[in-house]
């Protein structure tokens, strides 16, 4: 007589865990796909900035005009002229190509008499002082090309130190700090940067060109993850659902 194989019962999944695991993989899912659409933002955001740095310059007037009606002027290509206040040069720490030194900001007094904080660009720790880089202190009427770059809101980490305006150090691109440590008034200063571009200077210092776009473009990872975090989860559930249940029949 031969023995009729019964079925091999299966691990019920109790509803709540059932419920669960749902929630959880929707979850997975979603925060993948919220990522694959930060990844397209993200890309369309450096192409976009990309054009811009690789645009004709437009007066200053014309970033001024778009500044004060709330528009987006970072990093647009603009042109400037006047002259440089060396005097009230301001000092920002920074680290450029593995060298420590400062970026120099200089005022550029318009023809309006207004002031135009400039990053000429960036200078190692012993040139730190003007009388170490006097030929590239520049006189006279000077036209500047560079990228526009926003005033900041604040300061942007409780980790950054603050500003030592006595030894003129800054850690952070405080404006109006800036301004009125070198006795301008905010009213007569334009409210927002300009990088300076590479065009050499006398002796080479400062060194033009310095600006960094940090935008970092992990979304295409955190996407991969989150996807492989909702497969793994299948994959648990699945083998748990198909194993026998302890003491089935043999």
């Amino acid at each position: 007589m031969t023995d009729i194989e019964s079925p091999v019962p299966r691990r019920k999944l109790p509803v709540f865990t059932g419920a669960a695991v749902l929630i959880a993989f929707a979850i997975l899912i979603s925060l993948g796909t919220w990522q694959v659409e930060r990844l397209h933002w993200k890309e369309g955001l450096l192409a976009d900035i990309a054009e811009r740095r690789a645009a004709a310059p437009v007066p200053l007037a014309d970033i001024e005009t778009m500044a004060a009606q709330g528009g987006d002027i970072e990093y647009r290509t603009v042109t400037a002229t006047g002259s440089y206040i060396n005097n009230k040069e301001r000092h920002f720490f920074a680290t450029w190509r593995g060298q420590t030194g400062y970026y120099i900001y200089t005022p550029l007094q318009l023809a309006n008499g207004r002031y135009l904080f400039v990053n000429r660009g960036f200078v190692p720790y012993e040139n730190k002082e003007p009388e170490m880089r006097m030929q590239g202190q520049l006189t006279g009427q000077q036209t500047v090309t560079g990228l526009a770059r926003a005033k900041l809101p604040g300061k942007p980490s409780s980790l950054v130190p603050d500003n030592d305006v006595a030894k003129n150090i800054f850690y952070w691109k405080d404006l109006d700090v800036m301004a009125s440590s070198v006795d301008l008034n905010k009213a007569d200063v334009v409210p927002f940067f300009v990088d300076a571009d590479s065009t050499p200077n006398p002796a080479g210092f400062p060194i033009g060109g310095v600006t960094q776009v940090d935008l970092p473009n992990d979304h295409l990872q955190y996407a991969f993850t989150w996807y492989g975090l909702a497969a793994v989860l299948v994959v648990v559930v699945a083998i748990s659902w198909f194993r026998p249940c302890k003491g089935a029949a043999q």
